[in-house]
Order: structure tokens, then sequence, then C-alpha cells
């Protein structure tokens, strides 16, 4: 059996789009976002406020996303990775919205860094005297 770690980024990108497919149906704007670890996305939703209210109740939208534009926006989501560079451990996030019958999208790719991590490969060599003094606390 496979296993989530053993996919591309790119191929759980795919995988993430084909899973919200209903969900983004019904939905005209919102954000995508993926929480990743060791190259791995972990959790994946919507962001999103699908109801409006007025005089007191509230409606449903009625138009969501066309399977065109899923297509669209999926595939601007797999050309956004070509754009994250080294990092590991983050969150992408896909902002979306219909204007004009066409999806229009903003990434934003996150990195997370683990200052624990860093103090392990922390230098100890004769460089680590290099550093003032004012810095260090």
């Amino acid at each position: 059996m496979l296993r989530t770690e053993q996919l591309s980024l790119a191929r759980q990108v795919d995988l993430v789009f084909k899973e919200l497919q209903e969900e983004l149906s019904g939905l005209s704007s919102g954000t995508v976002f993926m929480q990743i670890r060791n190259n791995v996305i972990g959790k994946f939703g919507i962001r999103h406020n699908p109801l409006s209210g007025r005089c007191g109740s509230f409606t449903e939208e009625q138009d969501g996303l066309t399977s065109a534009q899923q297509s669209s926006f999926r595939l601007m989501a797999l050309e956004s990775l070509k754009y994250k560079r080294r990092w590991t451990h983050g969150e992408i996030s896909y902002e979306f919205a219909v204007r004009q019958g066409m999806v229009a999208v903003d990434a934003v790719l996150e990195s997370n860094y683990n200052m624990a991590n860093l103090m392990i490969r922390a230098p100890r060599g004769p460089y680590a005297s290099d550093i003032p003094d004012k810095y260090l606390g």
C-alpha cells in the first residue's frame, strides 16, 4: 500500500483538490489551505463564508466553481509549487474568487522553522566566537 510520504508534493496537492471538488462546486470564493510537515500535507481544507445574511435570514450561495474553473485553479496551485524553495515545513494557501467568469487565485507560501532544530546545528567551532556578545544576550 502506498503511503502519503511516498507521494510527491504535487501529487498530494492534486489529491487535495480531488477531495475538495464537491465543496468547491458550491463556493465562488474562499481560501484553500494545506499545512505541510516534512513535505507531507497533513491538515487541509477551505476557509470561507458561504452564507450571506439579510433581513434576518441566511441564503446559501447558488453558484460555485465550475469543473473548468476548478481545473484551472488546480493547475495554478500545481504551478505555484515551482516557487517553493528548500523548506519542508509550512503552509500554502490559495485565496480564490470568481471574477468576470474566471477564477482568480493568490497563492501564499509560508515556511516554518523550528529554533530547537537550529540550535542543534548551531556553530560550536572556532567561528562561533565571531558572533559579537551584544547579539548573544
